[in-house]
């Protein structure tokens, strides 16, 4: 029997909340399917860490986590700490150190969950969003002078390298293959002069390698616009780090609520540990109520369960999630109901 090393790390707020529950499906799935899991927690890895000894995790942190075959993680993010302290202490340098280049966000409309977008229906809306993940806009290049003085200066540097676009765009393109066969690439080349045009050209060439994929390009300004006016639309949508983060919130929005995305962090030539966590944040105004949604983190499960080599188990999660939605009314608060944390996964083992 194939065993797998899952390195859990519940962060902050209601991480540790909804991780035992999506601890709880991927057990019953191994049962099922005939795979093992064995995790190891890093409880102390979070802000109180950080303003307890500061730093969000051991020096030797990723060292720790290198021999894992997984990381689910539930949330960073704590009120008193920055988030670009907390993000880079902790999320960014596992990402970074471990190439996990792609971030992959599914985005669906279930039938039971009204979407505030008037167009987006279940069975019509399915799509995902490839943002690049470890570079682009969120580069670690530039500074700050003259703290403090009246001509203070920060510069952020955005750094656009051909083997990381053209590795994330290959992705992209392979995914697109193997669904509907059609990718949008995000851009703002008409007003970012360098680094946008960059990124269509290689769009462009490596599009050259997947002639059965029908691609366009849409600047991010009118693609927003589509995401709510046509988010039937669209298929595959690859885009920078910056312009990735900022449509696959709003994408979730338009699927009904930010707490049921999940998201995963791909090293897809499976050289490092790749690492899966739902896109809701730490939510610290509801953390320790026991009313947290846990669908987010149980679908970023079924994410890691098809990097595994489990696409069955994980399909039976994402059926459990559509028959409990549209077949039941229990609902967390954040979706319109009452239902607790616990009685939501209670609710949905039962339909596995």
């Amino acid at each position: 029997m194939t065993t797998h090393r899952i390195a859990l790390i519940p962060g902050d707020g209601i991480g540790a909340e909804v991780l035992p529950c999506a601890r709880q499906v991927l057990d019953v799935l191994g049962r099922r399917h005939g795979f093992g899991l064995t995790y190891t927690s890093y409880d102390d890895w979070s802000c109180e860490r950080y303003l307890r000894e500061g730093a969000m995790m051991p020096a030797d942190g990723i060292e720790q986590l290198r021999d894992k075959d997984a990381i689910l993680l539930g949330a960073v993010g704590y009120p008193g700490v920055p988030d670009h302290v907390s993000l880079w202490g902790l999320l960014i340098p596992i990402r970074r150190g471990f190439r996990q280049y792609v971030n992959l966000r599914p985005i669906r409309v279930f039938d039971g969950i009204d979407s505030p977008v008037r167009g987006a229906r279940a069975g019509e809306v399915d799509f995902v969003v490839v943002r690049e993940n470890v570079e682009g806009e969120y580069s670690q290049v530039g500074g700050r002078i003259n703290s403090g003085f009246p001509d203070e200066m920060a510069v952020q540097e955005a750094v656009f390298t051909r083997a990381g676009v053209s590795r994330v765009l290959d992705y992209a393109f392979a995914l697109a293959e193997r669904r509907g066969g059609r990718l949008t690439s995000a851009t703002k080349s008409n007003g970012i002069v360098h680094t946008m045009p960059f990124w269509d050209q290689l769009v462009t060439e490596r599009a050259a390698s997947f002639p059965q994929v029908t691609w366009d390009k849409e600047h991010i300004d009118a693609l927003a616009a589509k995401f709510v006016l046509e988010p039937g639309h669209f298929d595959v949508v690859v885009a920078s780090n910056l312009f990735g983060d900022i449509l696959s919130d709003l994408a979730a929005a338009v699927a009904g609520s930010i707490g049921i995305a999940p998201a995963a962090n791909l090293n897809p030539e499976r050289e490092f540990p790749s690492m899966f966590e739902p896109v809701h944040g730490s939510a610290p105004d509801i953390a320790g109520q026991g009313i947290a949604n846990p669908l987010g983190a149980i679908w970023s499960a079924a994410l890691m369960l098809d990097h595994l080599g489990h696409p069955a188990a994980g399909q039976d999660i994402t059926d459990a999630i559509a028959t409990v939605l549209a077949t039941t009314d229990v609902r967390t608060r954040d979706l319109g109901g009452t239902a607790t944390t616990a009685e939501f996964t209670d609710t949905l083992l039962g339909l596995l």
